[in-house]
């Protein structure tokens, strides 16, 4: 097999003890009926996003071959060959397999419904329901949970993006700004800190779904590819220490005097702190280098990569501001000349985030004097208990009789399962429910059929997922 296809045999893209389970359903099952939600988390606001990507890469057309069932069968019959007992050939349904073959072309009999990608729901809610569409292939439903589970990451990123967001406008507005360059102020540095190529690419596309700013270049490819965006976002000439330090510390206020000339106009961005913060504040940019900033068609921002936050902005802002000069906004708050911004780029995630631009309003500086960056806060600091995210069977027939199905356990009440057909509705308020118990009315239902037997049955863009997502 072409390295290229290493990982997309749809048959072992699951947990291993799922390959078993076929043999484990009450006999005379023909449907299993399975949710996924947010039970609970940070954040009370869900912004869903990411399925369509996991469907059209994972599950769209011929997905089974007679190539990847020989090639399962080979590694099962080794994986379960316990050392003290005999592999059992029952434990890998390949007969099923060769059903899904031989009647569906390979495509997968199921049936996949969510919420519009981009809504913001709040926690506790349906947002995806996968139910089989051949009575044979009942043990499907909940094979694929291994793979759709992990939308939980590409809609956990743009929920806390979309709550970063949220922070800054709060600030923009107290302080007397404009929110009109919000969507610049967040941008995204996570590539080198996340855990795989794919993982910048859902992760980083999540973040711009709330923000046009981004470095993670594989984002932009997966709004392309996946989504129909031809460019998602945007990014600026930006230095880094090495093209700084390069240039050796007695000739750093060279290296900052190449950086204007070689961008004469425009956004441009330059570490500071390779040596001394300061002294790059007050006798480079904001002395010799001066009036050719003052002067020029574009804006310098200049970005502090270390020190303790949130003194670190405060030391920087005052430093420029001694130098630049300052208006006020509406509120009074401190602006520095629009040639000249800030950006911190260090030790930024949603708390720190809040705890600067408080410090930096209670100092008396606006909030559009800077903007951020964030890395691994942004596309790693979190995980698939940051939302509570989970993916339950919650109906199935059995010898033609259908029955609710949930767990409760006594020692955790917080992982109760919802019941039943379920419906995601929303009320005249406003407010969102989810009706369990088949007892919702399916003219309601704001989930929709997105995926059936193979084949795509809608797709979402990304300015429309934009759209739902705004703030």
């Amino acid at each position: 097999m072409a390295d290229s296809d290493l990982f997309n045999n749809i048959i072992m893209l699951t947990d291993s003890y799922k390959v078993t389970h076929h043999l484990q359903y009450p006999p005379g099952t023909t449907t299993v009926y399975a949710y996924f939600e947010s039970r609970g988390g940070l954040f009370q606001d869900v912004c869903f996003f990411g399925l369509q990507y996991f469907i059209k890469k994972y599950l769209v057309g011929q997905v089974v071959t007679r190539e990847k069932i020989d090639e399962a069968e080979a590694y099962f019959s080794q994986h379960f060959g316990h050392p003290d007992w005999p592999y059992n050939p029952k434990i890998f349904n390949k007969a099923a397999w060769e059903h899904i073959l031989n009647k569906h072309g390979g495509k997968l009999p199921v049936a996949i419904k969510c919420v519009p990608e981009g809504t913001v729901v709040p926690y506790k809610n349906c947002l995806l329901t996968v139910e089989n569409t051949d009575p044979e292939c009942f043990w499907l439903t909940n094979y694929l949970e291994t793979l759709l589970v992990q939308v939980w990451y590409p809609m956990t990123v743009a929920t806390q993006s979309r709550e970063q967001k949220k922070i800054i406008s709060k600030w923009l507005t107290a302080t007397g700004c404009s929110t009109d360059g919000l969507m610049f102020k967040l941008q995204d540095f996570g590539f080198r800190g996340v855990s795989s190529v794919e993982s910048a690419a859902i992760g980083g596309a999540g973040h711009l779904v709330n923000f046009l700013g981004s470095d993670t270049m594989v984002a932009y490819m997966c709004a392309h590819k996946y989504y129909g965006e031809p460019m998602a976002g945007f990014s600026i000439p930006a230095s880094e220490h090495s093209t700084i330090t390069s240039w050796t510390r007695g000739k750093e206020l060279d290296a900052f005097k190449n950086m204007l000339t070689v961008y004469p106009t425009g956004l441009v961005a330059c570490v500071s702190d390779s040596f001394d913060i300061f002294q790059a504040c007050r006798d480079y940019w904001g002395g010799e280098l001066k009036d050719t900033i003052m002067n020029r068609d574009g804006v310098l921002i200049v970005r502090p990569d270390s020190g303790e936050l949130p003194g670190i902005v405060l030391d920087v802002l005052n430093a420029l501001g001694e130098k630049f000069g300052t208006t006020a906004t509406s509120t009074g708050h401190k602006m520095l000349p629009p040639q000249i911004r800030v950006i911190q780029g260090d030790g930024i995630d949603y708390q720190s985030m809040d705890m600067i631009l408080k410090a930096m309003a209670d100092a008396g500086w606006a909030a559009d004097n800077v903007g951020f960056g964030s890395g691994g806060a942004l596309l790693q600091k979190l995980n698939r208990d940051t939302q509570k995210c989970a993916f339950k069977c919650a109906y199935a027939v059995c010898n033609g009789e259908g029955v609710d199905v949930y767990k409760d356990p006594i020692t955790d009440p917080g992982k109760k399962s919802k019941k039943g057909r379920l419906t995601l509705e929303q009320k005249e308020n406003g407010e969102w429910e989810t009706v369990t118990e088949g007892k919702g009315d399916p003219a309601k239902d704001k989930l929709v059929e997105v995926f059936r037997d193979g084949v795509l049955l809608q797709e979402f863009t990304f300015a429309d997922i934009r759209a739902r997502a705004a703030i």
